[in-house]
């Protein structure tokens, strides 16, 4: 009896199977591959924006000048045995109160008007006194102050100017000397007082400002400064703070803290008045 031969089974499985194949893995999306250093690149850019933008809020200025405000050329005249008007009338530029951080577009600077914020103690009014050239304000900050009548005192720290330890000690004993106000008679400390603070977008050294009025100064003269202030402070301020005019002292502003002195316009009686007095 013959039996039938074996078969031997096929290289690569059992007989009458197909020979395994291993299946490749489906492959990963870019996206997939790379997500973790797309998302710390993502975090790296979220950073360096940020903190771009923060940079340039520091280092922007808050306002935009559209020219530099020059005194009339030539002065008006005055009437034979009248006496000058000190200053120089500016075109006002309104007084509307806007948001802070507002931007702000000044037809003339420095501006003794315009758009300002309304933050009382903290962006405007600000507190009377002397800020040193690194402590920054901008005019949304003091114009709010002479609105109410108050007298703002500007100096320049640009090339050639004397902006230094002399001279900050000496605009200091201006704001500790200053005297009452001239038609409300309000004391130092409150909105009669001066701001005096650093602006460099002007053509003089120092300017004094009330409302709609420049004194441009080519060199610190208070004696000029005082006579421009008693002359013509708070009279023309758009929100008075007494019934104009009066011996005692009026109501003063609860919530707007004091004034200090600000940059100083041109002429008064004084040599270093460079610009002729003018009325208005």
């Amino acid at each position: 009896m013959t039996t039938a031969p074996r078969r031997t089974p096929p290289k690569g499985g059992r007989a009458g199977t197909r020979p395994s194949r291993r299946v490749a893995p489906p492959r990963r999306s870019f996206l997939d591959r790379n997500r973790v250093r797309l998302l710390w690149a993502g975090v790296v850019a979220v950073v360096l924006v940020a903190g771009g933008l923060v940079f340039t809020s520091f280092t922007q200025k808050g306002y935009t000048c559209l020219s530099e405000w020059t005194p009339p050329s030539p002065a008006p005249t005055v009437a034979p045995g009248a006496t000058p008007l000190l200053g120089f009338p500016q075109d006002d530029m309104t007084r509307g109160h806007i948001a802070l951080g507002t931007r702000v577009k000044y037809t003339f600077c420095p501006p003794a008007s315009g758009p300002h914020y309304n933050a009382p103690g903290t962006a405007g009014p600000i507190t009377a006194r002397l800020y040193g050239p690194n402590e920054n304000t901008v005019p949304q900050n003091w114009i709010h102050n002479m609105e109410h009548g108050g007298l703002v005192v500007l100096y320049r720290c640009g090339s050639g100017d004397n902006c230094d330890a002399n001279q900050q000690a000496a605009l200091k004993a201006f704001y500790d000397s200053f005297p009452n106000s001239p038609v409300c008679h309000l004391p130092k400390g409150g909105l009669g007082s001066p701001v005096i603070t650093r602006f460099d977008d002007m053509q003089f050294p120092y300017a004094a400002l009330v409302w709609d009025l420049v004194l441009p100064l080519d060199h610190w003269d208070p004696d000029a400064v005082l006579a421009f202030y008693a002359q013509r402070g708070e009279t023309t301020n758009p929100e008075k703070q007494c019934a104009a005019p009066t011996d005692t002292p009026g109501p003063s502003d609860s919530t707007a803290p004091s004034t200090a002195p600000t940059d100083v316009p041109t002429a008064a009686p004084s040599s270093g008045a460079s610009p002729t007095p003018a009325g208005s």
